[in-house]
């Protein structure tokens, strides 16, 4: 089943990120790469914040979005376009549909972030609440796929969705050349697979480390293992990382190429937070605020190194910031 995705992943390169780019910029403006003083002083390196928070819906995933409507034939796209997400996702898709003029259906699950629901439909797509998590939300779109003929996007698994994302890596390198160490969260792993791919393109030597929470190792454990592993749950305080397995794609970009994945407990991924608003005066959602907090737990391996730090998104859960600034 792999040797598909294996196939797929040369799909993802640094040519279709160079055109990638080039539509990602009709749309969003630039997000800024940002030194830190006070982070630096904290974990003891030069600490940059790549501030994905800034766009327009609030996290880096309206990158992939942008780029896969700008592929995607009219004929593909005539009756609409399905996706399952927890937010960030959705919200990407919505926004980016509007701007294709193509319709939108968004399948949650039961529980979710109600603001994050109302900020869904807000940009004109439908939203259908079904399941218990994530991975019912998704099972509920393939039967949808069957009797409603929409087009499902598994985001993880589309290459130009990556290779939307990828153009964070690009700008990574063009403001920070001499990058030592990337530091980026894990969910479903596209974002992280993308950077890989992106940067690695034009150095080998550059160190990518991947952030999951403890309580959802879906990533970590099928990479120590060498095979996809699915959890029986996925319980955390970071939404956006609540994956109970990894996508087949990144998850085949990421496998031999990854240096190393930092696990974070419950109360480091909320510590996380406060650092965040502390150090850079961001508000950053659970799954945003993970890689400054893995960076300060292996502080002792980044000494003096130039390292960038993926604020992936920002748009926090108002009971978990409550939580968060309780701690």
């Amino acid at each position: 089943m792999l040797k598909k995705y294996e196939v797929m992943s040369e799909q993802v390169n640094l040519t279709r990120t160079l055109m990638a780019k080039s539509v990602v910029d009709r749309y969003l403006n630039r997000t800024n790469l940002t030194h830190y003083s006070e982070l630096s002083r904290l974990i003891g390196c030069e600490a940059f914040i790549k501030h994905e928070n800034h766009n327009p819906t609030g996290s880096f995933k309206i990158r992939g979005a942008l780029n896969f409507f700008h592929h995607m034939s009219r004929e593909e796209l005539e009756t609409g376009i399905l996706v399952a997400t927890r937010g960030n996702h959705g919200l990407a898709m919505a926004w980016a549909g509007q701007w294709f003029n193509v319709p939108c259906t968004v399948v949650v699950p039961e529980g979710n972030n109600p603001e994050m629901n109302t900020t869904i439909e807000s940009y004109g797509a439908e939203v259908i609440i079904h399941g218990g998590d994530f991975y019912d939300a998704q099972s509920y779109c393939e039967e949808l796929v069957d009797t409603a003929g929409y087009y499902y996007v598994q985001q993880g698994n589309e290459p130009e969705i990556l290779n939307g994302l990828a153009t964070m890596g690009l700008e990574i390198l063009e403001d920070l050349p001499d990058v030592d160490t990337i530091v980026c969260p894990i969910g479903g792993g596209a974002g992280c697979a993308s950077i890989l791919k992106t940067v690695r393109a034009f150095r080998s030597d550059i160190e990518i480390i991947g952030v999951e929470p403890q309580n959802v190792p879906s990533f970590y454990k099928s990479w120590k293992s060498g095979e996809i592993v699915t959890l029986d749950e996925a319980h955390t305080v970071a939404d956006g990382l609540a994956a109970r397995t990894v996508f087949h794609l990144p998850y085949v970009i990421m496998r031999d190429a990854i240096n190393d994945v930092v696990l974070l407990s419950e109360e480091e991924i909320l510590e996380g937070v406060r650092m965040a608003l502390t150090t850079t005066h961001n508000l950053a959602e659970c799954a945003g605020a993970v890689a400054l907090m893995a960076a300060y737990k292996i502080k002792d391996r980044l000494a003096g190194k130039k390292v960038a730090m993926i604020m992936s998104g920002g748009n926090m859960n108002m009971e978990i910031l409550k939580q968060a600034l309780q701690g």
